[in-house]
């Protein structure tokens, strides 16, 4: 059995990034015995790893990394989250292009559902935006469009293969470590990520991972937590919000009774019987609650603020207020839309 699989599960000393390569190594070239995946990513699910094994797996992945990304890309903002927690329609996609109408560069990375719920690849799917397939074509549509939806080139080629390595067993039994630490290993530089945290219990090796991220490519990340256990900001509870600012780490809380923000509860955010694509539109049009509202303006606030294009608040959240009463959120999908029509 390889030694990181034999270290992971006596938990007596760190894997360090050599032993991780070489574990990379030896999947890559399909050597390794039948078990020896399932057992790393059990071990992983079963408790987060220390420190060192987290920089260490971090490193490995990211040693490989791209060259020559476009600036305009390393410039945007990214909004992705960890999976799980309550099951809402997908706010985060929504943010996303309700930022980039606001003028907001956005680059979002994102998974096929993990937990039950629609992910933001099924949605895009089913809306028929197309995922970018190169860091070419991620430029070529923020030129175009001021934002640009990633697909799976972004992500370490080792998560496809641990994921076919654990074949018949069901990855997404398997997997929960990975996922959660899914938005940390996408290779998109960024000027700044907002991500949210389902389960508080990872918070301490994810703050680990985002320091991590935040120092080694000089961006600002954000992780947030709120007692409802989303994985977005939500307009109704505090957010505690642990802030990485290249070197730097900061702690602040976002009150929605400082914001100004509407009393509501995570029931108005549940996914709606009927089609998800009607509710996405209803969302966008702001034909939606009014936590639906702030809950999707706070997040695209927030992408405003982390990625240094306003430092207030007040008029952030009044911009992203007025491109969704306005039509300016909902004409972006369109346009998006119809640029997959044309390239049929």
């Amino acid at each position: 059995m390889h030694e990181a699989v034999t270290t992971l599960l006596r938990r007596e000393r760190p894997v360090e990034a050599p032993v991780w390569r070489s574990f990379w190594d030896r999947l890559r070239e399909g050597g390794l015995r039948r078990g020896e995946s399932v057992a790393l990513l059990a071990s992983l699910a079963t408790r987060m790893p220390d420190r060192t094994t987290l920089t260490g797996l971090l490193d490995s992945l990211a040693a490989d990394g791209p060259a020559g990304v476009p600036d305009e890309v390393g410039a945007a903002v990214n909004i992705v989250g960890t999976g799980g927690g309550p099951r809402t329609f997908n706010i985060s996609t929504a943010a996303a292009l309700v930022a980039a109408a606001m003028g907001v560069r956005v680059v979002k990375t994102g998974s096929r559902a993990y937990t039950g719920s629609l992910g933001s690849v099924d949605l895009l799917e089913r809306l028929g935006v197309p995922l970018t397939a190169s860091y070419e074509e991620t430029h070529a549509s923020l030129q175009a469009h001021g934002i640009a939806f990633a697909g799976a080139f972004v992500y370490p080629a080792e998560l496809g293969l641990l994921a076919r390595g654990v074949l018949p067993l069901d990855i997404r039994q398997l997997g929960g470590f990975l996922n959660a630490l899914g938005p940390f290993l996408a290779r998109l530089p960024a000027r700044a990520q907002l991500t949210g945290v389902a389960d508080r219990r990872l918070v301490p090796g994810l703050r680990h991972a985002a320091g991590h991220l935040a120092r080694g490519g000089g961006r600002s990340v954000w992780l947030c937590v709120n007692d409802a256990g989303a994985d977005e900001l939500l307009s109704f509870l505090p957010n505690r919000v642990y802030a990485c600012e290249g070197a730097l780490e900061d702690e602040f809380v976002l009150d929605p009774a400082r914001l100004r923000l509407r009393p509501g509860s995570a029931d108005e955010l549940r996914p709606r019987d009927g089609d998800p694509v009607v509710r996405f539109h209803e969302v966008l049009s702001g034909l939606g609650s009014p936590v639906t509202r702030e809950t999707v303006a706070l997040n695209a606030a927030a992408l405003a603020v982390a990625g240094r294009v306003t430092g207030d608040w007040g008029a952030a959240l009044d911009a992203a207020r007025e491109v969704i009463r306005d039509g300016r959120a909902l004409a972006l999908l369109a346009r998006l839309r119809s640029k997959a029509v044309v390239h049929a």
